[in-house]
């Protein structure tokens, strides 16, 4: 089913840890498409900074305030702080779409590679700390340094996205295809999110050997 024709023009962004390149790349995006964005971090400060430099529509406030007011939120912070601080914004995460796009990553000499997360992902991790949100897994493999880069226009891939609620899936397809050259494609329930977590760690691979940003694109669909 195309989500084209959904209306998500209205919805406002937050994104917790939007200091970070990927936040950042993602709240610029949304806001050149009309979003009302709302950047996040551990210091209102730095999240105000971040939110200025950018040269747009948006707003930055600590990670609370940003939970609390905006109606779909992007975990965007560092694996090591994933659970905890999911953990202290559990109220005000109660009842939305949560959109986890955290890659849990090691790297050593060898390069980039996967962890392994107890719960089964880091999207899984997400929805067990958060029983009364809606949580999906997508944007895992979206260049930042793409985002960011006035020069790029159109950002040419599909973001995978995978959930257990439809209506929410439905959703962040139709955000997906906010950005000029980007696709949503359902990839399955969120049971599936480890192996597209751990893609990213062969991305960067691919990245290292050709010096690309590179992106996935589905056929046939």
């Amino acid at each position: 089913m195309s989500t084209d024709s959904l209306d998500v023009s209205g919805i406002s962004i937050g994104i917790l840890g939007g200091t970070g390149d990927q936040g950042k790349g993602l709240a610029r995006r949304f806001a050149m498409a009309g979003h009302t964005v709302l950047i996040g971090s551990r210091s209102a400060e730095r999240a105000a900074e971040a939110a200025a430099g950018l040269g747009l529509p948006a707003r930055g406030a600590d990670n609370a305030t940003v939970a609390a007011e905006a109606d779909v939120v992007i975990v965007a912070i560092p694996w090591e702080g994933h659970k905890s601080t999911l953990e202290s914004l559990r109220a005000e995460l109660a009842g939305k779409i949560v959109i986890d796009c955290v890659n849990p990553m090691g790297f050593d000499k060898q390069g980039a590679y996967a962890l392994a997360v107890e719960e089964g992902s880091a999207a899984q991790q997400a929805a067990a700390v958060l029983p009364d949100s809606r949580v999906v897994a997508a944007f895992h493999h979206v260049s930042a340094i793409l985002l960011l880069d006035p020069e790029v226009t159109e950002v040419d891939l599909d973001v995978l996205v995978l959930g257990d609620d439809r209506e929410a899936t439905d959703t962040v397809q139709a955000l997906a295809g906010q950005i000029p050259g980007i696709r949503g494609v359902y990839a399955g329930r969120l049971r599936n999110a480890h192996q597209v977590e751990a893609l990213t760690a062969n991305l960067i691979s691919i990245n290292r050997r050709y010096k690309a940003h590179a992106g996935l694109r589905v056929t046939d669909v």
